[in-house]
């Protein structure tokens, strides 16, 4: 078997966290995070496939309430008429609506939906990326982009869920999502702050904002 690094820091101290009857999981000593090593990883078919199933919609209630969690907070604190970017927004961008209703400026970005690669060459005030981390092969290169995209004391705005420990992993509903491939801890995000010298702030147990110093 080919050694396995991690995709986030590229360690390679390595060790075996959990095994289901599907997959095995390993986690970095470095980065503290949790994934599924690349050969258990679903062709972009199969994982396009299964998105196709999702039944998120402009005009359910159900699906907004659960996105008020990160656009509350993230509307707080944004200046009138910001500009920014939902990556990975799907068929249905409702965060995106959300925002644009408040008077801001929100382009579109999705590799299967919205393949725009002219919107990846702006500049924004804010990155917002809900419930899409967890699906990213290289979550290295992937947040070297955001940044990029970020302008100086712009707001990358994450929702994912949290690992907490083995024992709770196991019993993990979010695991189970064979589209899911990485898992991060407050110790990852943690990490990767440090690592590009951002500002962390946890706003919910599923919302993680990572803010560019201003200058």
């Amino acid at each position: 078997m080919k050694a396995i690094s991690c995709p986030l820091c590229n360690s390679a101290q390595i060790s075996h966290y959990h095994q289901d009857k599907v997959r095995d999981y390993w986690q970095c000593a470095s980065c503290a995070l949790v994934f599924v090593a690349a050969p258990e990883h679903l062709s972009a078919a199969d994982e396009k496939a299964i998105y196709d199933q999702h039944e998120n919609d402009l005009n359910d209630e159900g699906y907004r309430r659960f996105l008020t969690r990160i656009f509350t907070p993230l509307n707080e604190r944004l200046s009138t008429a910001s500009s920014g970017l939902d990556f990975g927004c799907g068929p249905a961008p409702l965060l995106a609506s959300m925002l644009q209703e408040q008077g801001h400026t929100v382009a579109l970005y999705d590799l299967y939906y919205q393949p725009q690669q002219e919107v990846l060459q702006a500049r924004y005030d804010f990155v917002c990326s809900t419930e899409v981390i967890e699906h990213l092969a290289q979550p290295q290169q992937q947040l070297h982009l955001w940044l990029e995209l970020l302008r100086p004391g712009g707001t990358l705005a994450l929702m994912t869920k949290l690992v907490i420990d083995v024992q709770r992993f196991a019993t993990w509903h979010y695991k189970n999502d064979p589209t899911h491939i990485a898992f991060y801890s407050k110790e990852t995000f943690a990490y990767i702050a440090e690592r590009f010298g951002l500002t962390l702030e946890f706003i919910a147990a599923d919302v993680i904002f990572l803010t560019k110093p201003a200058s």
